[in-house]
């Protein structure tokens, strides 16, 4: 696993600068902001992945889901610059034209008007130089930038698939518990009865003893 994570690092930053990666739990329709600090001509890429919470308390994807995706530019009166609603698994790109603080909000909602539910969301940014990006095209190295990005997927699939895996087993894991443990009280309660029932028919045999022997 780490040395499958420091493949994907060196990798990602062969293009971009800077990275952040990130998850978070919020509600349908409430929405969460981030603030990043970004230059000019800056090539900003986002990756979202949003999950629903079931009754098990488990995460799953859900078609119908939905990421409102919204990058404002704080230092001009907020002005919008991304405006986007994304799938449960989405990307998104846009270039700084102005230095300055920029706010990234996102909202998960659903396109049958479900409401209520709870959302794990993985949100990922990476950022770099647009020059840079121009430079790589002008000088031909677009076919190895892309095989990078595609081996990084293919990296990135990888760390998703063992985590997915590990989630399983910790839900496997916490199933067996929760019956071990409902076992166990009903066991409990099964021997307290037994117990109570000896202690009960002991009693009554003993008065019926004293009273033969007049004792009672």
């Amino acid at each position: 696993m780490k040395s499958a994570f420091g493949k994907v690092l060196t990798v990602l930053f062969v293009f971009f600068q800077y990275s952040t990666a990130l998850h978070f739990y919020l509600r349908t329709g409430d929405t969460r902001c981030f603030y990043e600090e970004l230059q000019e001509d800056t090539l900003v890429v986002g990756k979202i992945d949003a999950y629903e919470k079931n009754d098990q308390g488990e995460y799953f994807k859900n078609g119908n889901l939905r990421v409102e995706i919204t990058v404002d530019e704080t230092f001009d009166n907020d002005e919008r610059v991304v405006t986007q609603k994304s799938s449960p698994s989405g990307e998104f790109t846009f270039t700084s034209h102005e230095a300055g603080e920029h706010k990234f909000c996102l909202k998960p909602v659903y396109n049958d008007g479900t409401i209520g539910k709870a959302h794990r969301v993985f949100f990922d940014i990476a950022s770099g130089s647009a020059h840079d990006y121009a430079d790589s095209k002008s000088t031909k190295q677009v076919d190895s930038l892309t095989a990078k990005v595609q081996n990084l997927n293919t990296k990135l699939e990888e760390i998703h698939y063992e985590q997915e895996h590990m989630r399983e087993r910790e839900a496997m894991f916490r199933n067996q518990s929760e019956s071990t443990n409902s076992r166990v009280v009903k066991w409990t309660l099964v021997q307290l009865v037994v117990l109570i029932g000896t202690c009960f028919y002991q009693l009554r045999h003993l008065k019926s003893f004293f009273v033969k022997q007049k004792i009672v």
